[in-house]
């Protein structure tokens, strides 16, 4: 039975969990985590899959209408197959999602597939081989696109890639990314770099707004905007006037979407942030481990999302960057 739903006070109503499974990524990328030196979370820490899998059927109970796994990298965390199924186990028709470099799905789109996974987001920021290198610190990018092909061989669809632009940096692959894309059937969309790396070294300077991405790409492709229904999308899209697909941006920073956000974060160690630049978290573990029944995990949670932020700061001089990086929230 569906119990009283999860809305905060702007009258906004949470339909979509990202579950982060793990902290841990086998790339660098140079705007989230630091050459070396991060320190993992302790393997006792994490929530178990039996505690993601109960958390994930009290939040479906509570409206929950999408799951996206998220990492780190989440193809990392060992036989992350089983939890999917576990997943869609609870609702085979749940619009469920993973986030991920690529890097493992060759040898794990198949069974991701039949486990019941619906999506895959793949993050890539450049075509260049030796710009790969230099952004992700690892030399792998071939591993990426085998992952691709890997996702489009057992039907996941659509495939969205997901690439940051730096100044100075990638920035000049706007077109090339859109161009590849176009070629190949994926849907790339471009999110703005977000102050929420590791190091702090998050800069205006070197973001790339979504305007002049979306400049660069009507000049050469046109585009129009497209029809779009749900409001809470955190990506807009725009089509190809030739048909040729379509390109999306997240413009987090420039265009904030705030006012229509429906997400929470469950991070890998059990906290419910309910803003993805959040300075407080929910401690779902320690319910959990505590003994907390169904009911009063679904009560903390009501009473969580009631306070779920109206906004981030970004633009504002009160922002401040939260303690975690993104690897250790989950996007």
């Amino acid at each position: 039975m569906m119990q009283a739903q999860l809305i905060d006070t702007q009258g906004r109503r949470v339909r979509d969990l990202r579950i982060s499974v793990t902290d841990r990524c086998n790339l660098r990328c140079v705007y989230c985590m630091p050459a070396e030196g991060m320190a993992w979370l302790p393997k006792e820490d994490l929530l178990t899959y039996e505690e993601i899998a109960r958390f994930a059927g009290i939040c479906l109970s509570l409206g929950i209408t999408g799951i996206r796994l998220t990492g780190g990298e989440p193809t990392v965390r060992m036989d992350l197959p089983l939890l999917v199924r576990m997943l869609n186990d609870l609702r085979p028709g749940l619009d469920l999602s993973i986030t991920t470099n690529g890097l493992k799905l060759a040898g794990m789109a198949d069974e991701l597939r039949e486990a019941g996974l619906k999506r895959v987001n793949v993050s890539l920021d450049t075509l260049i081989p030796e710009r790969f290198h230099r952004m992700a610190r690892r030399d792998r990018i071939h591993e990426v696109m085998a992952g691709l092909e890997a996702a489009r061989r057992v039907g996941f669809e659509p495939i969205k890639i997901n690439a940051v632009l730096m100044r100075g940096l990638n920035d000049d692959e706007a077109v090339p990314l859109a161009r590849w894309g176009r070629e190949n059937g994926y849907q790339v969309r471009y999110i703005e770099w977000m102050p929420l790396d590791f190091q702090h070294s998050w800069s205006r300077e070197k973001l790339v707004p979504a305007a002049e991405i979306l400049e660069r790409i009507q000049a050469v492709f046109p585009i129009e905007p497209a029809q779009q229904t749900d409001p809470s999308a955190p990506a807009t899209l725009y089509n190809y006037t030739d048909g040729m697909g379509s390109v999306g941006v997240i413009a987090s920073v420039t265009r904030p979407f705030c006012g229509h956000c429906d997400r929470i974060r469950l991070t890998a160690d059990g906290q419910i942030r309910t803003c993805l630049f959040a300075l407080k978290e929910y401690d779902f573990r320690r319910a959990m481990r505590g003994g907390a029944s169904d009911d009063e995990v679904a009560e903390l949670l009501r009473a969580a999302v009631w306070r779920k932020e109206p906004g981030h700061l970004i633009n504002s001089p009160f922002f401040k960057q939260p303690e975690r990086g993104m690897s250790a929230i989950g996007g």
